[in-house]
């Protein structure tokens, strides 16, 4: 099994847009380093958040006991599961507000800004987080774990790996079955990712003239 060391293959960002397909089939013998794989997620989270509390989580289910785990909960997206590098759970953390000193504190000691800014911050955003009813936060952390998602397909295709974002999962139970918290940790799709096998198809996108328009 092949274990690559962290290496960009492409900055050019026309290529990496225009190059993503949707793979289903991966090379089983490339394995994704920890430290290439932290590279790349740490890529994605550089996408934006509401209030900037970055409420995506990241399972990376790699070995053969956690995909064997997820295999029956993906039971459409069986190849994926098999023969992908890793499949990668994002969940949303509907308690994301709890990591606010770890995130404003730092950009407090970075020189980011000012105490008396984030202490503003705090005090303007800690009612409404307190306020906030489950199903609007559910909201909030989908959008923004939506943004994190394609970012980290984006940054996959910039190290020369494919992904398929995958949402025919059962939801409901992936949580519970890896030992995290349903009550808390909402799943936003599972993203797979790995070396391709094949070139994957193109697809048709509308017209630019179907989807936008100008007032």
């Amino acid at each position: 099994m092949t274990t690559k060391k962290p290496a960009q293959v492409t900055n050019d960002f026309h290529k990496i847009v225009t190059g993503r397909r949707s793979i289903k089939n991966y090379d089983k013998n490339v394995k994704i380093s920890r430290e290439e794989m932290e590279e790349i997620l740490t890529l994605a989270t550089l996408a934006p958040s509401s209030v900037n509390m970055q409420p995506w989580r990241f399972l990376v289910i790699e070995s053969p006991e956690g995909k064997a785990t997820l295999a029956p909960l993906a039971s459409f997206n069986q190849n994926q599961v098999e023969t992908s590098s890793a499949v990668i759970a994002v969940f949303g953390d509907l308690n994301n507000f709890d990591k606010f000193e770890d995130i404003y504190g730092a950009a407090v000691e970075k020189g980011y800004m000012p105490a008396e800014v984030k202490e503003n911050i705090h005090a303007s955003f800690s009612g409404y987080f307190e306020k906030i009813s489950r199903e609007e936060m559910k909201d909030v952390v989908l959008v923004d774990g939506g943004l994190v998602s394609m970012q980290l397909m984006l940054a996959a295709r910039a190290y020369g790996y494919d992904t398929n974002p995958i949402g025919g999962y059962e939801k409901d139970k992936i949580a519970e079955a890896f030992g995290m918290d349903k009550d808390r940790y909402v799943p936003v799709m599972l993203i797979s990712i790995g070396k391709a096998a094949d070139s994957g198809h193109q697809s048709v996108r509308l017209p630019i003239d179907h989807v936008a328009q100008w007032k």
